[in-house]
């Protein structure tokens, strides 16, 4: 079974070098293949520059193979010859951009097929923002205010991204609707990325996470440890 790495947003900064680089590390060093997924920032034709940005900068953290899987909508991510690439993936790298149409996108499609077989075989699962947010088994949306299925990579959680700017609005409304819920707050330039099968989490970055758990709330600082969700 492989890693997951889950970040709260502003990524590709100097500030997620660390996180980034033991992604590389885990996904089997500079010559691991890596997948920027633009999925997210396609509703407003955003996907190619996002998708830019994520391969220059994992090119720049010392990866010669990373690169962009197009999965923009519904026919791309059910396309074999887009995602059986994916299966050999060493990293797999989820944007942020619209939460709900990646979630929806990417459910029950070839694509994320492909990413469960590359993350059973040892790859590193990554999101950021809405990419963090589509890999838990519940998100917030936040357009409709309502709780929606996520693709379950983590389970019992919800991830609320940009903790220290807007997601902590978030935390009573879902606590309310789903108390028994666990809610992780993960700030800007900040990632948890998880150590392996005692499912233990390491926090990375500028930020904090704040693990909201029913009654009780504890926040970890960079290279502290999460003992579990």
């Amino acid at each position: 079974m492989g890693y997951i790495l889950l970040q709260g947003g502003a990524e590709f900064d100097g500030e997620m070098r660390g996180s980034d680089l033991q992604a590389i590390a885990l996904a089997g060093g500079a010559e691991a293949p890596i997948y920027i997924l633009p999925t997210a920032a396609a509703p407003d034709a955003n996907h190619a520059r996002a998708g830019r940005n994520g391969t220059e900068w994992f090119t720049a953290l010392g990866a010669k193979n990373a690169q962009v899987a197009p999965v923009i909508d519904s026919a791309s991510a059910n396309d074999p010859g887009i995602t059986t690439s994916l299966q050999n993936a060493g990293l797999v790298y989820l944007l942020g951009g619209f939460t709900h149409y990646l979630a929806q996108t990417l459910e029950n499609s070839l694509a994320w097929q492909a990413c469960l077989q590359a993350h059973a075989n040892g790859a590193v699962i990554a999101g950021s923002s809405a990419g963090a947010m589509v890999l838990c088994e519940y998100y917030f949306d936040p357009n409709t205010g309502r709780i929606e299925q996520g693709l379950n990579l983590v389970p019992n959680c919800i991830v609320l991204p940009h903790h220290n700017t807007f997601g902590k609005r978030w935390a009573a409304r879902i606590q309310q609707q789903m108390p028994s819920i666990i809610l992780i707050g993960i700030d800007e330039q900040t990632g948890m990325l998880n150590s392996g099968p005692d499912n233990s989490w390491i926090v990375l970055g500028r930020g904090k996470v704040t693990i909201y758990n029913q009654q009780k709330t504890t926040t970890y600082g960079n290279n502290q440890e999460i003992p579990y969700l």
